[in-house]
C-alpha cells in the first residue's frame, strides 16, 4: 500500500575516464596503435594512431607522431605531429602541434604553438569503438597492453 515503486531503469552510459591510468615513460620509444578506454600520459616517443575513450596527456617530454589522435580529452604539453580530433583540446605553453584540429572546446596558454587548421564543431563523432567486431591486429595495443623498445 505505501510501497515506493522504483524509478524505471535507464540505460547505463559509461563516461570517459578523466584521469591518467597508464604512463608511457620518458625513456620509452613505442611504435604501434593504441586503442581502448582509460587515461594515458605519454612522456616518451610514440609513433602510430591513438583512439582512446578517455584522456590523452602528452607531457613536456612527450613526442607523438600519428595520422590521427582521437580522444575525448587531449592535453598537449609536448609535441604532436598529426591531426587531433577531440571533444576538448588544451595546448599548454610548452605544447607544439603540427596538424589540423577538430574539437568542441579549445584552449591554449600563452606560448602554445599550433600550425594547422582549427575546426570548431557543436559535436564531434570520435568513433572510439576499440576494434569493432575483430580482434586487435598485430601492432595494435589495447587497454594498457604495451610493446616497448627501450634504448632505441
Amino acid at each position: 500500500m505505501f510501497r515506493k515503486t522504483p524509478p524505471p531503469s535507464s540505460p547505463v552510459v559509461t563516461q570517459p575516464v578523466e584521469r591518467v591510468t597508464s604512463v608511457l615513460g620518458s625513456g620509452i620509444n613505442w611504435q604501434g596503435n593504441l586503442r581502448g578506454s582509460g587515461g594515458i600520459r605519454i612522456e616518451g616517443t610514440f609513433e602510430g594512431d591513438i583512439a582512446i575513450k578517455g584522456m590523452v596527456v602528452i607531457g613536456e617530454t612527450g613526442r607523438v607522431t600519428c595520422e590521427n589522435l582521437r580522444s575525448n580529452t587531449v592535453i598537449v604539453a609536448g609535441l604532436v605531429r598529426g591531426s587531433i580530433t577531440a571533444e576538448k583540446l588544451e595546448i599548454r605553453s610548452t605544447g607544439r602541434v603540427w596538424g589540423d584540429v577538430v574539437t568542441v572546446a579549445f584552449a591554449t596558454e600563452e606560448g602554445a604553438f599550433l600550425r594547422g587548421q582549427v575546426r570548431m564543431e557543436d559535436h564531434v563523432d570520435l568513433n572510439l569503438d576499440p576494434f569493432g567486431s575483430r580482434p586487435p591486429a598485430e601492432g595494435e595495443l589495447f587497454s594498457g597492453e604495451a610493446e616497448q623498445n627501450i634504448g632505441e
